[in-house]
């Protein structure tokens, strides 16, 4: 079939369905799926010449067609598709297939004018929208960030690599009803804002056996202008030289229902982290089943290889303060350069805490000074303070059961000091079963 026969099927199809629409008396079978290829709308894939129009007529056309009964696929063929932004829309997935390669153009000028829209790919104000086929999207590392869903419902994405975005890779911002799965994130290990994936605003998201590799926060929730309610990550692998899993800074809304579980995370600067800065209160959140290695890595970037981090406190004076409370740590196990820190403020009490089965321990391994604490962003920045197994302040209900705490003496220094706290900010600590002593190995014995 020729492209102009193609198209001029394409649109013929869409007429007939609007036309359903309109009068109701044109019945017309339903296609679970259809498939239309960018290359039959003029994109050549040769990486050097611009696909963008051929994308965006091969996206506009299959939306049309989609209307009424049920998703079509746009396919890419192997190849690579240098493009500005492609804006996709209702009923439409793009099928990047194994060897294709979507690739964000370098020039700036190309894509909209407003940079809030600035991605590779995105989809606003859509619906049954998603991304699949093995291929890639890549960035190559400039201003765009690479995929974002806005204000979409029923998003689906998986079976795709997404690679060197210049900054928040995929962006979930005011969707319902999100499925990201089997997914591959890459990015710059060295710069900065370089997230995995960020969810704003948005309710019930589930994320499954994803690997995310990148320099920024990995999965990271974010309120801006709504709660966010029902998220579930599982089954994912994550290094970065941030956190791996941090609720805030953004934090103006509420966090409620949040599952993390079975999740592996490798050689981070920080592990599992709640920065509370804006007045959102956060509730009701396990962290089940997770092995954490955190290191220390150059002051500059937040974090002193805490393997968990829980804070809130006021970004400045005149700030609200939110709450934290109801949070599990189950089956924890971590090897680290520094100790656990959670610090509430006097207008953001840490409240009911639980660490069930947690083993811990703690030696040093790289040439970074350690003795700082991490209040940043806000609060108090960087801290000189002794280290300790875990630091607490401003805590009303701390419950330890099975915890395991094991200290390396080997280049630290002293680490003789399970608990810091002051009796006068943390009450109603229950220890059962807490046991601390020195981490021995072969040649100790």
């Amino acid at each position: 079939m020729t492209r102009q026969l193609l198209i001029a099927v394409v649109i013929l199809f869409s007429t007939l369905i609007q036309a359903k629409e309109s009068t109701s008396q044109i019945q017309l079978p339903r296609s679970p799926t259809l498939s239309l290829s960018v290359t039959d709308f003029g994109a050549t894939g040769d990486g050097v010449r611009y696909d963008t129009k051929p994308i965006q007529f091969a996206v506009d056309a299959c939306s049309a067609a989609s209307a009424g009964c049920g998703v079509c696929h746009v396919v890419f063929p192997p190849g690579t598709y240098l493009t500005a932004t492609v804006f996709l829309k209702s009923g439409v997935v793009l099928e990047i297939q194994r060897g294709a390669k979507v690739l964000g153009g370098t020039r700036l000028e190309d894509y909209p004018k407003e940079e809030r829209r600035w991605y590779v790919v995105v989809a606003e104000d859509a619906a049954e929208v998603g991304i699949t086929g093995g291929g890639e999207i890549n960035g190559q590392g400039l201003e765009p960030r690479l995929v974002g869903f806005l204000r979409c419902r029923n998003v689906r994405v998986w079976n795709v690599n997404l690679t060197q975005p210049a900054y928040w890779c995929l962006h979930i911002v005011g969707c319902e009803n999100t499925s990201i799965h089997d997914v591959s994130i890459y990015g710059d290990f060295n710069t900065p804002n370089n997230d995995g994936i960020d969810i704003e605003d948005s309710n019930n998201t589930v994320i499954t056996r994803c690997t995310i590799d990148t320099g920024d926060d990995a999965i990271c929730p974010k309120t801006y202008t709504a709660p966010l309610y029902n998220l579930t990550a599982t089954d994912c692998w994550i290094r970065t030289k941030s956190s791996a899993i941090k609720l805030g800074s953004a934090s103006w809304f509420e966090f409620k229902g949040l599952v993390f579980d079975n999740i592996t995370i490798v050689d981070s600067h920080r592990g599992l982290g709640l920065q509370i800065r804006d007045g959102g209160n956060v509730s009701d959140i396990t962290f089940s089943n997770i092995n954490i290695s955190t290191r220390y890595y150059d002051p500059s970037w937040w974090g002193r290889a805490e393997p968990i981090y829980v804070t809130a406190c006021p970004r400045h004076r005149n700030a609200k303060t939110g709450t934290i409370s109801n949070l599990q740590f189950i089956n924890i196990t971590s090897i680290s350069e520094n100790g656990i820190f959670l610090s509430g403020s006097q207008g953001g009490l840490l409240r009911n805490l639980k660490f069930f089965n947690v083993n811990l321990t703690y030696r040093r391994w790289t040439n970074y000074s350690g003795g700082l604490v991490d209040y940043r962003p806000g609060c108090q920045g960087l801290v000189i303070h002794s280290i300790a197994g875990i630091i607490m302040e401003h805590i009303e209900g701390l419950e330890v059961e099975n915890v395991n705490m094991r200290w390396s003496e080997e280049r630290s220094g002293p680490w003789d000091n399970p608990l810091d706290f002051r009796p006068s900010t943390v009450n109603n600590i229950s220890l059962l079963n807490f046991h601390s002593g020195q981490l021995y190995t072969a040649k100790d014995l």
